[in-house]
């Protein structure tokens, strides 16, 4: 005798070895035996055989209309074999039993299962929305079916298009566009990117990166909602401070100025003034929510996107000619020792005198004419000769706190792009690329100012009780990386004892937030616990620290990769194929006179630090990829055991000469393993 039982929702066959009351054992054609429940047997037969009953039901279960079935099946609970007679004839045979039972089983939408081989037909209106659904899903796989074509021949359907960067990146994995992408992807075997760059979707490769970071972190838009700057109600006295500033030409947020005063009485007071946003921007207001939403300003070569509105941003700027609002640290030294004898906070009005700007004065402001070995003719000589010198003053305190002196071996790269004049970027302008030396004077002089102001206000705004967002970071070793949190710690990288950032309010989310704070210590002291936007353990607070991380992370990430594109932009302009550049590790090497690191063929059995020739034999602006082998050496060093850059360095270039990994899932076959499609 054989069985016809159910097993996991399939329909299995085999002879009856044993039976028992509850149970059967069964064996089945492979030579398997099963335990099978009683109560799962649905036909017990003599003939024909499991194989060929089992065969013969399935096509005859073809041949029957579900409409027809459904109209004469009872309203009330019945079994399959019931339906069978109904349907076929009162004699219905064990084939056609197993038909109809194949046939119920497979159609829920019209017959409900209730278990053991019993049915009960749907309602007729949850029939009809079940045959539109199962219609609509017809008309869907066509749809799909159809682009894929249309995309396997180099043709990209607008739906396709429109999708593009979400496909590509976020895909939305029961979307027919993501689904016709990924089934024509199968079919041309090509990887997605080719696939859609061959077929047309992508205009061009800068607007393939723009379009992806909006697309990422701007999927509103990148306009800003009508907002006008609040006005700042608090009267200020004006200090007697006479500031300037030092800044690109390109700078319109002008957060920070610098005054000395008292040279040549032995004690001079030092000025570093920063723009007031925070006196007039209240947390949670129509301003501080762009701000928050936004986090940071966006930079890229020959545009920006701001945190704030340009009016806004006019408001409180430094702009020279005005006395603006700002938050100034004054630090008293003794003139010839730098002895600290004194700091102070104000919220004043400040006389900016002077914005002035490094790509017009780094050839003209030298080292030799702020040390009076050479004449020195520009505005503000002597306060910037004092300045100077106390700049290289805290940078040697700095360098024995960090156990080791700061090395700037690369330039700063700067990027113009021809006639662009601050509009959106094409793609297509012509780039130069300049440098600036790491450590220039200039450079020096600011850089070693907002250190002291940011440090200084660090510990100030911690006695007082006040919390605020830190950057710290534990040691100098090799992987040990620089971390944001609401209690002052070390920085070993900047060689203080705590860190912040306060001195970019109107680049700088988190620089707005501290402002607040120290707004609060300078207004009520040691009680501004008490009257602080952010209070201890404030949860606010570590909201704003995870969401300028990531945002930060990523505005970082674009700004290293469009970068990267203009790099190999002013390769092609240019028509360089070779390159003078030094190992790094792993196959890595860095041009000397361009921002650009990359893989190049024979590098990795070289040791690190030699210094080789290139060949570019081909670059990808899609990619970012660079294609190049060593061709010569061109130093005569047998082993350095110092290398070019640290680990940690080499880690970081390495990332950004990496290939491009997209988030679409190429499935083959049965195989449910997703592994991301990488355009190396």
């Amino acid at each position: 005798m054989y069985a016809l039982f159910e097993d996991g929702g399939k329909f299995l066959a085999g002879r009856v070895m044993t039976e028992a009351d509850s149970s059967m054992q069964i064996e089945l054609d492979s030579g398997k035996r099963v335990k099978v429940k009683a109560a799962n047997v649905l036909l017990k037969f003599e003939k024909p055989s499991p194989a060929e009953l089992i065969s013969s039901a399935q096509l005859v279960a073809r041949d029957i209309d579900l409409d027809l079935a459904w109209e004469f099946a009872p309203e009330q609970e019945f079994g399959f074999a019931d339906l069978a007679r109904d349907y076929f004839d009162a004699s219905a045979d064990i084939t056609k039993q197993a038909a109809a039972l194949f046939r119920l089983f497979e159609a829920p939408h019209y017959f409900r299962r209730l278990g053991k081989g019993n049915f009960k037909k749907a309602p007729e209106e949850i029939v009809k929305a079940a045959l539109l659904g199962i219609e609509r899903k017809k008309q869907i796989a066509a749809q799909i079916d159809a682009w894929a074509t249309e995309l396997v021949n180099g043709q990209c359907p607008a739906s396709v298009r429109e999708q593009l960067y979400k496909i590509l990146f976020k895909p939305d994995k029961n979307a027919p566009e993501y689904k016709a992408v990924v089934e024509a992807s199968k079919r041309a075997q090509k990887a997605p990117l080719d696939l859609l760059t061959n077929a047309g979707a992508i205009d061009s490769p800068y607007q393939f990166h723009w379009k992806r970071f909006l697309f990422e972190n701007f999927p509103k838009g990148t306009g800003f909602p009508s907002l006008s700057a609040p006005p700042i109600k608090e009267a200020l006295s004006l200090s007697a401070a006479q500031a300037f500033s030092i800044d690109d030409s390109a700078t319109t947020e002008i957060d920070d100025a610098l005054s000395v005063q008292g040279l040549g009485t032995g004690t001079v007071v030092f000025g570093i003034h920063i723009a007031a946003p925070g006196l007039a921007i209240t947390p949670d207001g129509n301003v501080d929510k762009v701000a928050r939403d936004r986090l940071s300003t966006v930079y890229m070569p020959g545009y920006k996107l701001t945190m704030l509105p340009d009016d806004v941003v006019q408001a409180y700027t430094l702009t020279e000619g005005r006395d603006c609002p700002a938050v100034s640290l004054y630090v008293t030294f003794d003139e010839a020792s730098f002895e600290v004898k004194a700091s102070e906070t104000k919220l004043e009005r400040v006389s900016i005198v002077a914005n002035l700007r490094h790509d017009q004065l780094d050839s003209v402001i030298t080292e030799a004419s702020l040390t009076g070995e050479a004449e020195a003719t520009y505005r503000f000589a002597p306060e910037l000769a004092f300045a100077f010198r106390l700049a290289n003053h805290l940078k040697a305190l700095r360098e024995v706190a960090r156990g080791k002196p700061e090395n700037f071996n690369r330039p700063d790269y700067n990027f113009r792009l021809e006639g662009n004049d601050g509009r959106e970027p094409r793609g297509d302008e012509s780039v130069s690329i300049g440098t600036r030396r790491r450590g220039a004077p200039l450079d020096l002089i600011v850089a070693e100012a907002m250190i002291l102001a940011n440090s200084t206000w660090g510990g100030w705004i911690a006695d007082c009780g006040v919390p605020g967002i830190y950057r710290s970071q534990a040691s100098l070793a090799p992987g040990v990386k620089v971390r944001m949190g609401v209690k002052p710690a070390p920085h070993a990288g900047m060689g203080v004892a705590q860190y912040t950032w306060a001195t970019s309010p109107l680049r700088r989310y988190v620089d707005l937030v501290n402002q607040w704070q120290i707004i609060a210590c300078a207004r009520h002291g040691r009680t501004a616990a008490l009257a602080a936007p952010f209070k201890p353990k404030d949860a606010a607070l570590f909201s704003v620290i995870s969401g300028f991380d990531a945002a930060y992370t990523a505005y970082n990430g674009f700004q290293s990769g469009i970068e990267r594109y203009w790099t190999l932009k002013y390769l092609e302009q240019n028509k360089i194929t070779e390159l003078d550049a030094a190992v790094m590790k792993d196959g890595l090497v860095r041009a000397d006179d361009l921002p650009l690191v990359f893989r190049a063929l024979g590098a990795d059995s070289l040791p690190r630090g030699a210094h080789v020739r290139v060949r570019i034999t081909g670059t990808d602006l899609l990619t970012l990829d660079v294609h190049a082998n060593v061709i010569s050496r061109i130093d005569d060093v047998q082993a350095q055991t110092d290398t070019a850059v640290d680990d940690a360095d080499a880690e970081e270039a390495a990332e950004s000469a990496g290939p491009l990994t997209l988030a679409i899932d190429i499935k083959d076959g049965e195989d449910e393993t997703a592994a991301a499609a990488t355009v190396a």
